[in-house]
């Protein structure tokens, strides 16, 4: 048998993320929001800004970051010598995220959003790549990683609470006391900076890195280990659905403001109706792991899914105008996206197991450092896509929108990701490895 986690490690370990989900919250909610009915920027440009980032530098650091933490040694292991030395720049940059002055336009607005984002993204991936790597190193149990990832995900549904429900509602408090809307979103900024310092740092304090043979620098030449990421067959599965579900589930998100805001007319609910919507992610985090169990992970999240897609499709019919049926959505939604902070982090660790069958060595870093790029990557086209969305149906900020405007909202909202969705399902229900063929590959069955 392999060794149980203690409970303090697995809770030691959650912490981190809420600060890490608190900015992907916040920026899959409102940061092309804040770009255009803030500071005034047309949202095809911030899309297309984001999008540029992603493509060349988050191309490269993301995996160059992985591969590096793969051939550290230290004392202190080899994934939070990077987490330590990257808190405080993590939390100082999101403070500049959210610090831009108003009123820009042209290449003057599209290389403050690309600069502030790269210096962001640069930062957190120095935390965030290493700190996901570490939790394939902390057990190889099929079972012990979803228990493990599960309560690191209430940490994470807790920071995407805060994230979602929290922006506005901070940045109004500021606004309340007299700062003007950029000063109240970088004031907002700032305190989000602070917990992400403090998090990441509790987590790196409060876990220790696994002694263990496997755990060995890795030697293996940068050209041939990213050669086997891409023959490994689960993984570009994987990566396939992922790129799916991300760019879907972000176009909904990022879209989800304008369609309470313009369609429902629900402005003063945001923070409300996210607030129902995470809550019950976090509630259904632990029945889902029990679904891994009866079902296997591919199928479970593939179930979650087809849940959600029922809800969101919902969403699409509802009139035009404030309605209590937007919060029977977000509950439902809730249930079946709650499989989505459950699985995806627990079927890396399993692919690894996959590659070091093949190569001898573990690659922790490589691969978490490609699947943060694709995470990141997927997101930011999910961004760029939906302000390119809003501006061709003719989006004009903080005014009543047109019939046509209004329908390209709910059509991105709502029937562009559940089709999306519905097109990865067979990939999750097929998805190559089972409990059973994870502990053959292990030796545990064995045992």
């Amino acid at each position: 048998m392999l060794a149980k986690l203690p409970l303090k490690t697995k809770v030691a370990y959650g912490v981190a993320d809420l600060g890490i989900s608190l900015l992907t919250a916040s920026i899959q909610f409102f940061l092309l929001f804040y770009y255009t009915d803030i500071l005034g920027i047309d949202p095809a440009l911030a899309g297309t800004a984001l999008l540029v980032g992603k493509l060349t530098w988050d191309a490269i650091n993301d995996p160059l970051f992985g591969f590096i933490t793969d051939r550290t040694k230290s004392r202190w292991g080899r994934r939070k010598p990077y987490m330590l030395f990257g808190a405080i720049p993590f939390g100082l940059t999101i403070w500049l995220l959210f610090s831009l002055p108003p009123g820009m336009t042209g290449a003057t607005a599209f290389l403050a959003i690309l600069g502030s984002f790269l210096l962001v993204d640069t930062t957190q991936t120095l935390v965030s790549v290493p700190y996901y790597a570490l939790s394939a190193e902390l057990t190889r149990d099929y079972d012990e990683r979803t228990s493990l990832i599960s309560i690191r995900m209430i940490f994470t549904v807790v920071g995407y609470i805060m994230g979602a429900a929290l922006t506005t509602l901070i940045a109004g408090i500021f606004m309340n006391m007299g700062w003007s809307k950029t000063e109240a979103y970088s004031g907002m900024g700032a305190i989000f900076g602070i917990v992400a310092i403090v998090t990441a740092l509790i987590t790196t304090f409060g876990v220790k890195e696994t002694t263990n043979p496997d755990l060995e620098p890795s030697k293996m030449p940068a050209l041939s280990q990213f050669k086997h990421v891409f023959k490994n067959r689960p993984f570009v599965q994987y990566m396939i659905m992922s790129t799916i579900i991300s760019i879907s589930f972000t176009l909904l998100t990022a879209l989800l403001p304008y369609f309470l805001t313009y369609q429902l007319q629900m402005t003063d609910q945001i923070p409300l109706v996210m607030m129902v919507m995470l809550v019950t992610i976090a509630i259904f985090l632990v029945p889902w792991r029990f679904a891994s169990i009866k079902l296997n992970k591919g199928p479970a999240y593939a179930l979650g899914l087809g849940v959600a897609s029922v809800a969101i499709l919902g969403a699409f019919f509802l009139p035009q105008g404030p309605t209590p049926l937007i919060y029977v959505v977000a509950f439902v939604a809730g249930m079946g996206f709650s499989a989505q902070y459950v699985f995806p982090w627990s079927m890396i660790p399993d692919v690894i197991e996959v590659d070091q069958a093949q190569t001898g060595e573990r690659h922790e870093g490589v691969y978490f450092g490609v699947n943060n790029f694709l995470g990141k990557l997927t997101g930011a086209i999910g961004i760029a896509a939906s302000g390119w969305a809003l501006s061709l149906y003719g989006y004009v900020p903080n005014v009543a929108q047109t019939e046509h405007a209004l329908f390209g909202i709910r059509f991105f909202f709502a029937i562009v990701p559940v089709i999306a969705f519905m097109v990865a399902l067979p990939l999750l229900i097929w998805y190559p490895i089972t409990r059973q063929n994870h502990d053959q590959m292990t030796g545990k069955e064995e045992k």
